[in-house]
């Protein structure tokens, strides 16, 4: 008889797989591209032949096997239809890597570890667009792609976090300002005044971060196709230790190095990708399409907590901000599920929690300020 803690682990796993099957099916209904298609049909099967492993398990230890879609579920696969298998791909594309080795401690699941690690090779080329990757830094680096802000390419991930960021600093702002007892056109006011100024800071925030990961990008390259110039060898020697890396033998690394260094181009384009981690075609993309989009998605949550005060005023209308928000910020909770590994429901509290008692520190702040002034 398992222990409970085992029993937990095969629920949680069970789960994990049933939503991995559900997700690649309807990614898989979607798709137009035939290859592709069958692809994500493959991984849907292979996700299930997982699953039937660990409710075999839960029903050999007389437990009851649920397998009814979970709200992550049904959130990813909603943004599936509406949005199309390659605004979803990145996120799961980091989900899957992210787990890629969460079987590799059991031996009776060493079939199961390296289907995973298949998995998560084969969604991050399909993120890529079919180009595989080229170093292991460079795969970590796709796959936490969220790290590099608005322009990475993890579209679902940036527009969560970009809203994020306008919901809850003009729902603290206008929390603040109703706290001091302003009447309410003044905090309507200061709301639009909150999403105009919030905006155009994230905005100019996010074009000198893509503009200086652009320069520094340059730089980089610039240096290496200088030092292809002068110092030839030396490249040569980082090359053949790249390809060494990847697991070639002394001689065939040392004469694909010397064949790549036959060209120069070639051997700056091999540099740029393999030791620098860069994609010379992308450079960290495009400052004014990355600030755009983070102005848009900045002020789409901040429009929020502001809308009760263009047809409401006093209490009502700070009561329906505060319910405006809390709605904004549980639908944010659950969306931040479908990359944080927690459930949705978890989530969605979480950040109302937190949201909730952010407005209520800025609120009292204001009433505080409120009475000293007066």
């Amino acid at each position: 008889m398992a222990s409970k803690q085992e029993l937990k682990r095969y629920r949680i796993n069970l789960a994990d797989e049933l939503h991995g099957a559900a997700v690649y099916e309807t990614l898989a209904r979607v798709e137009t591209d035939p290859e592709r298609k069958r692809t994500f049909g493959e991984l849907a099967a292979s996700e299930h032949e997982h699953a039937k492993v660990w409710a075999d398990k839960l029903r050999a230890n007389h437990q009851r096997v649920r397998t009814r879609p979970v709200l992550k579920t049904v959130l990813l696969k909603g943004l599936v239809h509406v949005f199309g298998p390659r605004f979803v791909l990145p996120s799961l594309a980091a989900a899957e890597f992210a787990d890629r080795n969460k079987y590799a401690r059991s031996p009776d699941t060493a079939k199961m570890s390296e289907d995973e690690r298949h998995h998560a090779s084969v969604v991050q080329r399909l993120a890529n667009d079919g180009k595989p990757e080229a170093t292991k830094g460079a795969e970590i680096a796709q796959a936490e792609s969220w790290h590099r802000g608005v322009s990475s390419g993890n579209d679902l991930r940036a527009a969560v976090l970009g809203a994020n960021d306008g919901l809850v600093s003009n729902f603290c702002l206008i929390m603040g300002v109703a706290g001091a007892g302003t009447q309410s056109k003044a905090i309507l006011l200061t709301a639009l005044a909150g999403i105009v100024a919030g905006a155009c800071s994230m905005a100019l925030g996010e074009w000198l971060s893509v503009t200086n990961a652009r320069e520094l990008a340059r730089t980089q390259i610039a240096k290496e196709a200088d030092e292809i110039e002068h110092t030839p060898d030396a490249e040569q020697h980082e090359l053949r230790l790249i390809y060494r890396a990847k697991g070639l033998d002394y001689e065939e690394a040392s004469r694909v190095a010397a064949e790549i260094m036959k060209d120069k181009d070639k051997a700056l384009d091999a540099l740029t990708r393999e030791e620098l981690g860069l994609d010379p075609a992308e450079l960290g993309g495009n400052p004014w399409s990355a600030a755009a989009v983070s102005f848009c998605l900045f002020s789409a949550g901040a429009i929020f907590p502001a809308m009760p005060f263009l047809w409401s005023t006093g209490q009502p209308a700070i009561l329906q901000c505060i319910a405006f928000s809390v709605i904004a910020l549980a639908a944010i909770g659950m969306f931040t599920s479908l990359f944080n590994g927690r459930s949705a429901m978890y989530s969605a509290v979480r950040q109302v929690v937190i949201g909730l008692v952010a407005a209520a520190f800025t609120f009292g702040i204001g009433h505080l300020l409120g009475v000293s002034v007066s």
